[in-house]
């Protein structure tokens, strides 16, 4: 700042000059009162010319200066209004002007050398955080774009398989973004409300997060120019999913040490938190730029979070000539490629950048793309066959259920460990029972519904109530509720998991039972006990 007013002062000091230098030049007698000698006029009107063309250069000066200083005051601005979420998008202003040396007056690129329709407003680049509790310092963040289908939405059933098998401690080492790449306020609302009725849980403790572009961000997209054989349409959807993928790469990368970009309509293997973190613990001393866990498309691409700055931009710099896909493999050829050498010497360098995970962790689902009228028959043939239970050792108990099991999907095989219970749809006061012989002690419980092939199939409304032989109604824990025939509910369903200790209190049990209150519209499939 100090120095642009030593510029702006030493250009009026020039006005200034300018004006008296032509005043003190006419000639003594020409200058004084009352003179009858009449001026040279060829020359006065020479040095009219010159002073008026030094005059539009110093109109032009100031103007450029005071271009610069609204610049820079909004940058400061958003400085401010972004503190408390991100600082992605932000250049210290001095540096930007003049590369760090005062004086040279080289002005370094950034994202407004890209996108110079966001300079017309200061809040373009602030994030609108919908959810979130603004965590940081996590292993590992999971980007999802997210847009507006003309047919059918993927993204509860995505995030849904996402949190199926973490652990609790997983859960808090992990940050999952949701990017609603839209900028209609009301479809935006309705995607939050819909996340925030969904997974409350994870919304509340900061695992996962929703934002949304400011209505300034894109640009006006009926200028690009067709590339490739692309229709319009085309050209603009593969255009706004760089300056998505961009934005998100961007809001991310101060959040945690890896960020992995996913799309909204895939489906994860269970344990995937697991095999990555192990994977790119290996791979971590090689020279690799990205990980793969998918061989689709951009689909479980990782990145160093510090790496994000030269991808995010160099994707800014492209978005509208090419796919996102293609700029990431230009991005290898220009790190690993010599000119001078053959393709297949060029592949061999790229393959160094990028390390591929086997078998793959994540499997698009989706039919209908983004891309209205668009259907996709992606599959990833690498993608691992699920596990649609978990075993466990249980107690001997007498089992007893008011539901019907779908084919050999009993209840029984499911509490040896040998498959999961699959349920037609449950109505009120369904339950399930698990009936000890002897009372026993039983620490803790777990119970998991739906699994990754059927993420919907889960136990609502349904509540955990246990037995004790040795308690009364009367003599209860005073936090908990009595439910009829002397059991206690000591917890309930929530996303599809029941998990809890059992009070000291409550022991031994006799019995453990679950009960559903109200009536279900899907089955329900019991895949951990």
């Amino acid at each position: 700042m100090r120095l642009l007013s030593f510029r702006f002062g030493c250009l009026l000091a020039c006005a200034c000059f300018l004006s008296l230098t032509w005043i003190t030049s006419l000639p003594r007698d020409e200058a004084s009162a009352g003179s009858s000698v009449l001026p040279d006029l060829q020359t006065l009107h020479d040095r009219l010319l010159v002073a008026e063309d030094l005059g539009r250069q110093v109109s032009r000066d100031l103007s450029h200066i005071l271009g610069q200083l609204i610049n820079m005051s909004k940058d400061v601005n958003l400085t401010h209004s972004t503190s408390n979420t991100t600082n992605i998008f932000l250049i210290e202003p001095v540096r930007q002007l003049f590369g760090g040396q005062a004086g040279k007056g080289i002005s370094q690129p950034n994202i407004y050398t890209y996108m110079p329709h966001l300079r017309r407003h200061p809040d373009s680049l602030v994030p609108n955080v919908i959810l979130g509790q603004g965590r940081r310092g996590v292993s590992m963040v999971l980007g999802i774009p997210t847009v507006k289908r003309d047919k059918q939405s993927y993204l509860v059933n995505t995030l849904s398989s996402l949190f199926y098998s973490l652990t609790s401690s997983q859960s808090q080492d992990l940050v999952i973004v949701v990017f609603v790449a839209e900028t209609d306020t009301d479809y935006v609302s309705s995607v939050a409300d819909t996340i925030r009725n969904n997974f409350p849980k994870e919304v509340q403790s900061g695992l996962l997060e929703v934002v949304s572009p400011s209505q300034y961000y894109y640009p006006n997209f009926t200028s690009l120019r067709e590339t490739f054989g692309d229709s319009k349409d085309r050209v603009k959807w593969r255009t706004k999913q760089n300056l998505d993928f961009s934005f998100l790469m961007l809001y991310a990368q101060d959040k945690g040490i890896y960020y992995v970009q996913l799309e909204d309509d895939v489906v994860a293997k269970a344990g995937y938190y697991n095999d990555m973190i192990t994977f790119v613990t290996q791979q971590e001393p090689k020279p690799w730029l990205y990980l793969e866990f998918s061989q689709l498309g951009f689909i479980g691409k990782m990145f160093r979070t510090r790496d994000l700055p030269m991808i995010a931009e160099f994707f800014l710099m492209f978005h509208r000539d090419k796919p996102i896909d293609w700029l990431l493999d230009h991005i290898l050829w220009v790190k690993a490629c010599n000119p001078e050498k053959d393709a297949k010497h060029c592949n061999e360098q790229k393959a160094l950048l990028k390390q591929r995970y086997k078998p793959s962790l994540f499997q698009h689902v989706g039919l209908h793309s983004s891309l209205p009228g668009k259907l996709q028959h992606l599959k990833d043939k690498d993608f691992a066959k699920q596990t649609l239970y978990n075993a466990h050792s249980n107690p001997v108990a007498e089992l007893s259920s008011s539901l019907k099991h779908y084919q050999e999907h009993s209840l029984e095989r499911a509490y040896k460990g040998e498959d999961f219970f699959w349920a037609l749809t449950p109505i009120q006061d369904d339950y399930i029972q698990f009936k000890f012989p002897e009372p026993i002690h039983i620490s803790s419980y777990l119970f998991r519904s739906g699994n990754v092939e059927t993420i919907g199939d889960k136990f609502y409304n349904t509540t955990v109530e246990v037995l004790p032989s040795n308690v009364s109604a009367r003599d209860k824990p005073s936090h908990l509720e009595e439910s009829d025939k002397g059991f206690i509910t000591i917890g309930a369903f929530q996303n599809g998991l029941a998990e809890g200790e059992i009070e000291e209190a409550l022991q031994p049990v006799s019995a453990l039972r679950l009960v559903v209150h109200s009536n279900s519209d899907v089955w329900a499939v019991l895949s951990e006990v």
